[in-house]
């Protein structure tokens, strides 16, 4: 793996940086309070084409490599979490997996709109009592009249990212009687489609400004069209998205943790204790270099699942050792740089709370650490603990 950027990949890096010192961080403690970020971000971000990453051209994407991809979902996770989320799920769960997977219909209907802004998706895995155990999710779409004939889907999920801003789900539902995974479809659903309701979900710890809902489906009606891929293959059309979408998600921790480090050397340049400024005193410096050493460490790995995608190499268990390592990275490095900057780091005046409770998400969603210790446990030795 060659680690130099190629001349595209930095003017695409200091795209993404110019973007988020300009739109996004001077207003993400605002965001974050109001418990809301400006819906205007999405537009910026499709006529930057960043919602068009990887996604071919002639479907209104703006092509580029995965790489690329990473470095911006770092720098925007570097200014404000949840304007990465944005991104990570409409691009990267719900616009590549209709690029992969989708019917041409499929893809002329739903990619120019998601790549240009001017419509957001979601993912509709997560149910209330299925997380992890994504397999045994209970909502149901069922088959009206003979082969071809429309769905009714019935069910609930939660916890689903851009859920109340959404203009399309791509939504699993159990279509058969096979248990497990063999028994769940994929559909694209348009979220103005009666029976369908929207919850917004408000109190979290972190990611405040992400929009956050419950979608509960009460006998929506969708065609035989609107399945993505053929009727049981769902759950390969979710896995194979989670597997890319872990990488985005190690890429905003990378941002994250960048940001602790850049908070913590400025801090510590700054404030001045026993007659001089605590950058002096080894014990920071130690805080700080550890910060350090995580955000090398984590971006290489990331790094690394890029360029497995780009060539085209198996990647899922590097993508969960990526992602494994990122986000516990995150945590640490926001919980060092608050300590360095002592009690003022517990104020929101001040950056790192922001950046400890939008880390802490992170161990949690697109698999939790546990399972993620699990998959490459299985990867090693063969042996499934599930």
């Amino acid at each position: 793996m060659d680690l130099a950027l190629s001349e595209e990949q930095t003017a695409v890096r200091r795209l993404a940086q110019d973007f988020t010192a300009r739109e996004v961080a001077p207003y993400a403690a605002a965001w974050d309070r109001a418990e809301s970020v400006d819906r205007a971000i999405v537009g910026r971000l499709g006529a930057l084409g960043f919602l068009g990453l990887t996604v071919p051209e002639e479907y209104g994407g703006s092509g580029g490599d995965h790489l690329s991809y990473a470095l911006v979902t770092e720098e925007l996770g570097r200014g404000d979490s949840s304007v990465r989320g944005i991104l990570s799920v409409s691009l990267g769960l719900v616009a590549k997996s209709i690029a992969a997977w989708g019917s041409e219909e499929q893809k002329r209907a739903w990619l120019p709109r998601l790549c240009s802004g001017e419509a957001v998706g979601c993912f509709g895995l997560t149910e209330p009592g299925t997380g992890s155990d994504a397999a045994h999710l209970t909502t149901r779409a069922v088959r009206q009249g003979r082969a071809g004939g429309d769905y009714l889907i019935t069910g609930s999920k939660m916890f689903i990212t851009n859920g109340t801003w959404a203009d399309v789900v791509l939504l699993f539902a159990r279509t058969g009687d096979d248990p497990g995974h063999r028994g769940v479809s994929a559909f694209l659903v348009p979220t103005d489609a009666p029976g369908l309701t929207r919850r917004a979900v408000h109190g979290k710890l972190g990611l405040r400004g992400q929009s956050t809902a419950e979608l509960v489906l009460d006998g929506v009606r969708v065609p035989a069209s609107a399945r993505v891929a053929p009727e049981g293959k769902g759950f390969s059309v979710a896995m194979s998205a989670l597997a890319k979408g872990r990488m985005s998600v190690a890429a905003g921790c990378v941002g994250i943790a960048q940001a602790c480090l850049d908070a913590a050397v400025a801090y510590a340049g700054e404030r001045e204790q026993f007659g001089r400024s605590i950058a002096h005193h080894q014990l920071v410096q130690e805080l700080i270099s550890d910060i350090a050493v995580d955000v090398d460490a984590a971006r290489m790995l990331t790094w690394r699942v890029a360029d497995l995608i780009d060539r085209g190499q198996p990647f899922a268990t590097e993508s969960s050792v990526a992602k494994l390592f990122a986000s516990e990275a995150a945590v640490r490095c926001a919980n060092n740089a608050l300590q360095v900057y002592g009690g003022y780091g517990y104020i929101d005046e001040y950056p790192v709370g922001k950046l400890l409770r939008d880390a802490r998400v992170m161990t949690l969603y697109e698999g939790t650490s546990q399972i993620h210790k699990l998959l490459i446990g299985r990867a090693l030795t063969g042996v499934s603990a599930f």
